[in-house]
């Protein structure tokens, strides 16, 4: 094994490295923490691309910690879509720390850094994993980096919005070990790789209980995911909580997204008999109600905040809805889909921040306002952000649902598909038409202009470049079309994933 073999566990290291630094430098030299976990994001960035990069000749690499193979010891797998997610959670994760560095929203607390870097640690983990056991491990960290985070900046409604989500959160991690127990004592091991084997193997009468641990963990999936029923956390912990936080928890409800693509094919795939795609029944109706509460509450949203969390509520129904076929071009799509959903996600709530600073008292109320410093420039950047969130031409919005509705002409539930896309597109248009008329282009009867709080157009440059993220994504969609579709072919090719994990050469 070469040093660059090593590569793999950088995304882990990088964040724990950098937290542990930062508490200690915070106390004595504030600007020096923050800079070194500014920093520590960016290596961690430049790690995930050459990952990404290492992972585009569509080798599965297996990483033995200790040099325990699977699947007696942990083992941390690298392929076409643990590499995209690194990228991704890595890039958000450096534009939104640049954002709290730029206007000090990180000083509304002592631990802001170690905790955000504990929250990267959780998601780069999560994504590398080739164990169900510390799935829940990682689950687990960013999900206690993530409670202190959503307390960041203290006041009685985020509060009480974090203890429905620390309770919520809890009763999902115990069903989550119920599920792990279940399946481990039904398989003898936690290594999905492993699982997917012996499942398989199951003699006839253990099928129906392996179908209810496979139903359990879905549903700690789905939990994850804010799809509804289990959504109800979702909208008041994003809209309480401070923006350039609940920009970062974008991408949260993206990991169960994920662990729905990595776990139901490779354990619960075709060849598992009575177990096979468990979540296949409800997921679809429970996508299409997620999809029209999300973008029904993008309408009825009374803050530019609140908006931004049923958008993001909106965007996951929706991919999950194409995901639900199970097929690989339908997922390529849906992969295209979250890169953008997660990227303008984030970008809404980036904005929010920024118009909120420069209205004053008005926060961020979708109410006529006087003029404010930067309204123009603010504007347009919701603009754009909208676009993209909606999936409106010519951003990679429009593309990814394009890319969504072609995958599924031919799926048994296409009407309802295409009905669901198209109509919450519509709702989602008239929403942000709403919201943005009320604060960017109409102006209040009377009253001179705010003394803005923020004049400076530095707060601009995160949401700019977000957005610009958004426009890279949408020159360079054929080729990013085409790394999902790689991707998607490589994820229900389970037997190439078996052997990488389970050969007696893995991780040597």
């Amino acid at each position: 094994m070469t040093a660059f073999d090593h590569l793999i566990v950088a995304p882990i290291v990088i964040p724990a490295v950098t937290a542990a630094v930062a508490l200690l430098v915070m106390r004595r030299r504030r600007r020096l923490g923050a800079a070194l976990s500014l920093a520590g994001c960016v290596a961690g960035l430049l790690a995930a691309v050459a990952l990404l990069v290492t992972a585009s000749d569509d080798a599965i690499r297996v990483y033995a910690i200790g040099g325990w193979r699977a699947p007696f010891g942990i083992v941390l797998v690298l392929d076409r879509l643990s590499a995209a997610m690194l990228v991704l959670a890595s890039l958000l994760g450096t534009i939104v720390m640049a954002h709290a560095v730029i206007t000090a929203a990180d000083r509304k607390g002592w631990h802001f850094h170690p905790l955000f870097q504990f929250q990267l640690l959780g998601l780069n983990g999560a994504f590398l994993t080739g164990d169900l056991f510390n799935l829940f491990v990682f689950f687990e960290v960013l999900l206690i980096a993530s409670y202190g985070l959503m307390l960041h900046g203290q006041g009685a409604a985020r509060l009480k919005a974090g203890v429905a989500y620390v309770v919520v959160n809890i009763v999902g991690s115990a069903i989550f070990l119920v599920a792990l127990g279940l399946l481990y004592g039904l398989t003898g091991t936690l290594n999905m790789a492993d699982m997917g084997v012996r499942i398989a193997m199951l003699p006839s009468g253990d099928g129906g209980l392996a179908r209810i641990a496979g139903l359990l963990l879905t549903a700690v999936f789905a939990l994850k995911a804010a799809l509804v029923p289990l959504h109800l956390w979702l909208p008041r912990t994003y809209a309480a909580t401070m923006p350039v936080v609940a920009a970062l928890f974008a991408i949260m409800t993206k990991v169960g997204v994920y662990a729905m693509i990595r776990v139901v094919p490779l354990v619960f795939g075709a060849t598992t008999g009575e177990a096979a795609w468990v979540p296949s029944p409800w997921l679809a109706p429970a996508a299409i109600v997620t999809a029209l509460l999300g973008f029904g509450g993008v309408l009825s949203g009374r803050g530019l905040r609140e908006s931004a969390a049923f958008a993001v509520l909106g965007s996951t129904g929706s991919l999950l809805l194409v995901l639900a076929a199970w097929t690989p071009a339908a997922t390529a799509a849906a992969l295209f889909y979250l890169i953008n959903a997660t990227l303008a996600g984030a970008a809404l709530f980036l904005v929010a921040d920024v118009a909120m600073r420069r209205r004053g008292q008005y926060g961020d109320a979708i109410v006529p306002t006087p003029r404010f410093a930067g309204q123009d420039a603010v504007g347009l950047l919701y603009l754009a952000t909208c676009i993209a969130a909606i999936g409106l031409p010519p951003l990679s919005g429009f593309i990814g649902k394009l890319l969504m509705l072609r995958a599924t002409v031919d799926a048994p539930a296409q009407p309802a598909i295409w009905a669901t896309i198209l109509g919450t597109t519509l709702i989602g248009v008239v929403g942000f038409a709403r919201s943005g008329s009320a604060i960017f282009w109409k102006p209040a009867d009377g009253g001179a202009g705010l003394v803005s709080a923020e004049r400076s157009r530095a707060d601009l440059t995160a949401p700019a470049a977000a957005l610009g993220a958004i426009v890279l994504l949408t020159v360079f969609a054929g080729p990013v079309s085409d790394w999902t579709a790689a991707t998607a072919r490589q994820v229900f090719a389970a037997d190439r994933y078996v052997a990488a994990v389970l050969s007696s050469e893995a991780g040597r």
